[in-house]
C-alpha cells in the first residue's frame, strides 16, 4: 500500500492532539516518511500533508521559473510561507497547531482525507459539503446533452 485513499474522522483530544488513521500511518510508514511537510492547500480550505519529496517537487517548479518570476515569487509564497515541518508522536498522533486551526476551521474533530501521495486535513463539515458539491458537478457533467 502506497497510495493514501478514503477518508477517516477523529476526534481532537484534550491535548490538542488526534489521531492520524491506521491506514494513512502504514502508508507513512511504507514510504519510510519520517517527517511530514504539511501546507496550507492551493484551493480548497485544507491542509495537506506528504513526505518531502512533496516539497520537493513544488521546489522543482520553483526552479523551473525565472527566480524573480511573479510565478516563482507567488509559488515560493504558498509553497514555503504558507508550509511547516510536522512530525508525528509515537502514539501516531499530530499536533493540531494555530497554522492549522486557524485555516482549516477545526475545532474538535479532523476529517483525514486521502489525496494519493498525500492527504488533507479537513474540518469535517467542510470536507462533507466540498465532497458533495464535487459529486454533483461531476453528476451533472455526466447529463450533458449529446
Amino acid at each position: 500500500m502506497n497510495r493514501f485513499l478514503s477518508h477517516a474522522t477523529n476526534r481532537i483530544d484534550a491535548k490538542g492532539r488526534v489521531s492520524v488513521p491506521s491506514m494513512f500511518r502504514a502508508v507513512l510508514s511504507s514510504l519510510d516518511i519520517r517527517e511530514l511537510y504539511c501546507f496550507q492547500d492551493f484551493v480548497f480550505p485544507a491542509i495537506s500533508a506528504g513526505g518531502p519529496d512533496l516539497l520537493g517537487r513544488f521546489e522543482r517548479q520553483i526552479a523551473a521559473e525565472d527566480p524573480f518570476s511573479p510565478q516563482a515569487n507567488q509559488m515560493s509564497l504558498l509553497v514555503h510561507g504558507g508550509g511547516v515541518f510536522m512530525k508525528l508522536d509515537q502514539e501516531g498522533r499530530l499536533m493540531i497547531t494555530d497554522f492549522i486551526r486557524d485555516f482549516t476551521g477545526i475545532t474538535t474533530d479532523v476529517t483525514f482525507v486521502g489525496r494519493a501521495d498525500h492527504f488533507q486535513l479537513w474540518a469535517p463539515q467542510a470536507f462533507t459539503d466540498m465532497q458533495a458539491a464535487a459529486r454533483e458537478g461531476q453528476r451533472l457533467r455526466g447529463l450533458r446533452p449529446v
